[in-house]
């Protein structure tokens, strides 16, 4: 009887076991939609591996060592986490200068587990044919590396201008896709990439062709859902890589993209190395940020609720001294930074460690440098190396050098100051590691350059200029496009001589910033123009400018952060006096005088003064027909009154 008993309850067993495991599939293809997920993420690395000195001159921050402490240790409490990078993974320490060949970064984040990455504007410094080497280094290295996406930033297709075989090779045998699905703990996430306008912007020779970011956001978002739901029967949680940027009340690029596009939970925001304390919730949407060179491993657990993402828990833990090194990932980056001596600095006969100088003075911060219009000790510095790389090279005079907010990645720390830190600090360049150009400008053109320092840079922190060879002064009260009320060329004797218009002067700039030049025409929309031309005033086009790289006796191109190393290196161990202070080669003040509001006006000031004339002219013509209206008025009842007669 109990067997009988036993044999008919065998098809309810099954049933209760077939209904079990279907469910706890059906709660992995959820996975935890309705539990906690763990996001670690990154953005804005820019080659800094080894950790980089406070701008106080305490302390330190970031390192790739003591960021893999905190990854692991969040990954013991979450084993199922995903490693994302907003981009802007490579540029801006010495391990970049093997991009090409070795893709240290890349696989740098490999080896620490990193799931995917994305581009970001510096990626494409090396224009398409470095990029193309560097994914191609990695691909063939036979190391672990992330996943690549960007959905609306890739290379012309076949048939259309500018199309390169090379580079679409390159991306094919990466892997470089518009967006990824995987699985972690039963969750499945499709992960996406895009670049803003303002990323494009500042990469005018990436080559690439761009789609518009929130168009291309949503049909990616759909195709992503789509195909995770078809072929894996789950939502997933959809998370975008977005190099474009947010601004610390998360305003901007990335806010606009939340806004508009449906379905991201999660936006990874890039590029503007902003450090957002808490998520910024915007259409559904909560998107984060971390800061740059490693200053934070951002942690972000989410909780999803009737289809929508609810913060759990965000933190930003601080990678500093207080972590200690993985042992491991020390001994990798140990092993890249002699491959980096051997195969780079060997060349120049330094190393990374290399003291250059003893410096007393401080020099402004990063941030110190983008806040204000000022002369700063610190571009001065630099413009005056160049200056003085250029002119020792060639054996040319050069009239005028100059670099931007933009470039400058760093500043000069308190006491020893060595080759890793100059490069850190000058680290940027197109095609290059930062090669000096030689390009001539017309004074009217030279006239431009300094009146673009003046007007744009509340417009456009990053386009303030420093110059070596010049004596200028503004006041921000003018009119824009006529702040300058004076300009001299400054000699080296400290005797001034005037700018000519029609006349040529050599002109010296990082590859960066001599690129730039020649786009400010298209930026301003052609209301004010910088034509860089040879030396025989034939003007450079595009990418050509590359063709004027400063060379020395041997026929090498002359480096931005060489410059700068040899200038305090030949300082004689102590660095000089002239930087204790600013020396007045840029004045900017705030005036109301008329006679100094109208010194030097052009044609900006006459067209506002006109309109200016014409608006107080019309109001006060207004103003008396009006009281003409009344008056009239008033005197007609008057004249109606009783006992009034009229005349």
């Amino acid at each position: 009887m109990k067997k009988k008993i036993f044999w008919r309850l065998i098809p309810s067993l099954v049933a209760i076991v077939l209904a079990f495991s279907l469910c706890w599939i059906a709660c992995a293809q959820s996975g935890q939609r309705n539990g906690e997920i763990t996001i670690l993420f990154t953005n804005d690395l820019h080659s800094h591996l080894l950790p980089s000195v406070n701008e106080s001159g305490e302390g330190e921050y970031g390192g790739y060592a003591r960021l893999m402490t905190l990854i692991k240790q969040q990954k013991a409490k979450s084993p199922d986490a995903v490693l994302l990078d907003g981009g802007d993974f490579s540029m801006g320490s010495l391990f970049q200068t093997a991009y090409t060949t070795q893709a240290l970064e890349l696989r740098m984040m490999g080896a620490m587990g990193y799931d995917v990455t994305t581009f970001g504007n510096h990626e494409y410094d090396y224009l398409q044919k470095g990029l193309a080497s560097m994914l191609k280094a990695a691909a063939e290295s036979g190391d672990p590396v992330p996943k690549i996406v960007c959905a609306n930033y890739m290379p012309p297709v076949e048939g259309a201008e500018g199309y390169d075989h090379a580079i679409w090779e390159a991306m094919d045998t990466y892997g470089v896709k518009d967006y990824v699905i995987m699985e972690r703990g039963g969750v499945y996430y499709a992960v996406f990439g895009i670049l803003g306008y303002d990323a494009d912007d500042c990469a005018p020779n990436s080559g690439m062709a761009m789609e518009d970011p929130i168009s291309c956001a949503q049909e990616t978002v759909d195709a992503a859902v789509k195909e995770c739901e078809q072929t894996y029967g789950a939502h997933p949680i959809v998370i975008c890589l977005s190099h474009s940027g947010t601004d610390d009340k998360g305003k901007g690029e990335d806010y606009e993209l939340a806004k508009a596009v449906s379905g991201i939970d999660v936006i990874v925001s890039a590029h503007t190395h902003t450090i957002l304390e808490q998520p910024v919730t915007v259409n559904g949407t909560l998107i984060v940020s971390a800061g740059e060179y490693g200053r934070y491993l951002g942690v972000l657990k989410i909780k999803m609720k009737d289809g929508a993402p609810v913060l759990s828990d965000y933190a930003l833990l601080a990678v500093d001294e207080t972590v200690a090194d993985d042992a491991k990932t020390a001994a990798l980056i140990n092993e890249y930074k002699i491959l980096v001596e051997e195969g780079y600095l060997s060349k120049y006969g330094m190393a990374f460690d290399d003291v250059l100088v003893n410096n007393r003075f401080v020099f402004d911060k990063v941030g110190e440098v983008y806040a204000t219009q000022h002369e700063s000790t610190l571009g001065n510095l630099f413009s005056d190396a160049y200056k003085n790389a250029a002119e020792q090279a060639t054996g040319k005079k050069v009239d005028v050098a100059l670099t931007a907010t933009g470039v400058i990645r760093g500043s000069i720390p308190i006491g020893s100051v060595t080759v890793s830190d100059v490069f850190n600090a000058a680290s940027l360049g197109v095609g290059t590691e930062g090669e000096l150009l030689s390009i001539y400008l017309t004074g009217a053109d030279l006239k431009n350059a300094i009146e673009l320092d003046a007007s744009i840079q509340p417009l456009m922190p990053s386009a303030q200029l420093f110059m070596s060879g010049v004596e200028y002064s503004f006041n921000r009260c003018r009119m824009i496009f006529n702040k300058v009320d004076y300009a001299m060329l400054r000699n080296e004797d400290g005797t001034l001589t005037e700018i000519e218009n029609d006349k040529l002067y050599h002109v010296v700039a990082g590859s960066y910033m001599g690129q730039m030049l020649g786009s400010v025409e298209e930026t301003s929309m052609g209301i004010i123009s910088i034509t860089p031309r040879d030396e025989n005033g034939n003007p450079i086009i595009g990418n050509d400018i590359f063709n004027y790289a400063v060379k020395d006796e041997n026929g090498n191109p002359v480096k931005e952060w060489y410059a700068i190393a040899s200038y305090l290196r030949d300082m004689g161990g102590e660095m000089d006096e002239t930087y204790a202070s600013p020396d007045g080669r840029k004045v900017v003040y705030s005036s109301m005088n008329p006679v100094k509001l109208l010194r030097n006006a052009n044609i900006f000031t006459y067209i506002a003064l006109i309109l200016i004339i014409a608006l107080t002219a019309g109001t006060a013509f207004a103003v008396w027909a009006i009281v003409r209206k009344i008056r009239k008025k008033k005197y007609k009842n008057l004249n109606h009154l009783p006992g009034i007669e009229e005349i």
